[in-house]
């Protein structure tokens, strides 16, 4: 009797499934009929040669040497008593506590005027004693000398007494897309200019951590060392990319490089090459992106959220504030922190702009400003989403500043520890944090931060972390 039912329900729960999947359809590809090979005939191969042809002239290897000190690995020895006994006092002093050496290395560019201006990468000839430069068609060694860098973009111009030279032909980055044909144009290893095959793999990559200002070009055609200041070059031969890097753990080539895109190239090069350095535009916000949190927060969900305004810069003196999310500059939308960092880095100083900003209880504004000049460092701002409960805080008094050696210019209330498995702890409170801030109010001490926290059932909390300013929001139970 057991078996039948079994049986009984098998049988049905297998008719319940064909009828189920009888109401799911898939698409079909059509059935392949043929196999062709691409330009068919005995007398013919496929072949990019014409393409590479042309670019491959403007390909140039750089060879760099510049000197470095190294830890004389004897002078310890040299300082042992015994041999100060046997040979005499100061016999220690006729060796250097460092030992110069010279560095050599290998790099390629790309020409970009006939007269002999070529476009590298920075680390390729950055502090180098002496740059020369070779190229094909001739055994002739060029010496060259730096025009101008770039740093925060790894790019750089230097340029060699040359003329009636072949310079290469830019593209339009912006044009690109996801699975175009590239080539990888540079000199790997010293071994002599060769070529590598691929495609664009992503575009806009900037969190890959390498340089301040990135918007890269990922592809999977070989980039290797001394490909680095080489060409990128598209299906026509047309320069859409300086190569820069590879990610990599064993130092070869993964299938994951990086190109500059060619019109930052071209910008940052014509700049360069007419100025001699770059200046770019300051607003003088600590930034991040938003998080799933934050976003719960503000109507818009793309932008660039304020940490911190550095005091007298350009958005301070205009009003804009911490917790403000910037949504658009002279009306372009802004998608994230690194495109608000880009489009102000793009800009000159003194030039007015337009800022919208959303606040924390849903209101737009607008500021006009006027951008300054970016100083050689800033502030970079991490992102992190954290809520409070099981805080174990401290006034700062003057005993705690001086234990825990906070500057007097920082107000708040220290953490001193966090409870296990508290929810401040899961969400990511670390000991040491200083409490600044409770959405728009200062904090000073304790009562001032229960007060603020308690106003709201939800809201955001602002940690001074070291030199960074992180947001955390919070959520009252």
């Amino acid at each position: 009797m057991r078996r039948k039912i079994s049986l009984l329900i098998v049988a049905t729960l297998s008719i319940f499934s064909l009828n189920l999947s009888a109401k799911v359809t898939f698409l079909n590809a059509k059935d392949v009929k043929q196999r062709v090979v691409p330009n068919a005939s005995p007398s013919k191969i496929l072949s990019y040669y014409s393409i590479i042809k042309e670019p491959q002239k403007s390909i140039v290897n750089i060879s760099t040497t510049k000197k470095i000190q190294i830890d004389n690995q004897l002078y310890d020895l040299y300082r042992n008593p015994f041999f100060r006994d046997f040979f005499g006092h100061g016999f220690d002093r006729r060796f250097p506590k460092k030992l110069e050496r010279k560095s050599y290395a290998l790099g390629s560019g790309v020409i970009v005027t006939s007269d002999g201006y070529i476009v590298t990468n920075n680390h390729v000839v950055a502090n180098a004693d002496s740059i020369k430069v070779s190229m094909q068609g001739t055994d002739k060694i060029y010496k060259a000398k730096i025009i101008g860098t770039d740093p925060k973009t790894d790019i750089a111009v230097i340029k060699i007494d040359a003329k009636n030279l072949t310079p290469i032909k830019f593209g339009n980055s912006s044009d690109l897309k996801v699975g175009d044909i590239v080539f990888a144009i540079g000199d790997p290893f010293g071994v002599g200019k060769s070529v590598t095959q691929g495609i664009i793999s992503a575009l806009n990559k900037n969190r890959v951590g390498i340089n301040q200002y990135e918007n890269f070009i990922q592809t999977d055609a070989s980039i290797n060392p001394g490909n680095s200041g080489g060409a990128l070059v598209d299906s026509r031969g047309a320069l859409i990319g300086i190569n820069s890097a590879i990610i990599t753990r064993s130092g070869g080539n993964n299938g994951i490089g990086f190109a500059i895109p060619s019109n930052m190239v071209k910008k940052i090069a014509l700049t360069l090459i007419n100025k001699g350095r770059i200046t770019r535009g300051y607003l003088g916000v600590s930034i991040s992106n938003l998080n799933s949190d934050l976003k719960s927060l503000y109507d818009h969900k793309t932008g660039a959220f304020v940490l911190a305004t550095q005091k007298d810069t350009p958005a301070y003196k205009a009003g804009i504030k911490r917790g403000d999310l910037i949504i658009k500059i002279n009306d372009r939308k802004i998608k994230d922190a690194n495109d608000l960092k880009n489009l102000v880095g793009s800009m000159k100083p003194n030039e007015i702009i337009r800022v919208e900003v959303e606040r924390e209880n849903g209101i737009t504004k607008t500021f006009r400003v006027k951008l300054d000049q970016m100083p050689d460092s800033n502030i970079v701002a991490s992102n992190s989403n954290t809520v409070i409960k099981g805080l174990k805080l401290t006034n700062l008094t003057k005993k705690i500043r001086y234990t825990y050696q906070i500057p007097q210019d920082i107000k708040g209330v220290l953490v001193l520890d966090i409870k296990e498995n508290s929810q401040a702890d899961k969400m990511g409170f670390r000991r040491g944090d200083i409490i600044i801030q409770v959405n728009n109010m200062l904090i000073k001490n304790i009562n001032e931060y229960k007060s603020a926290v308690r106003k709201s059932k939800k809201g955001i909390i602002y940690v001074q972390r070291g030199n960074f300013i992180l947001p955390l929001v919070y959520k009252n139970r």
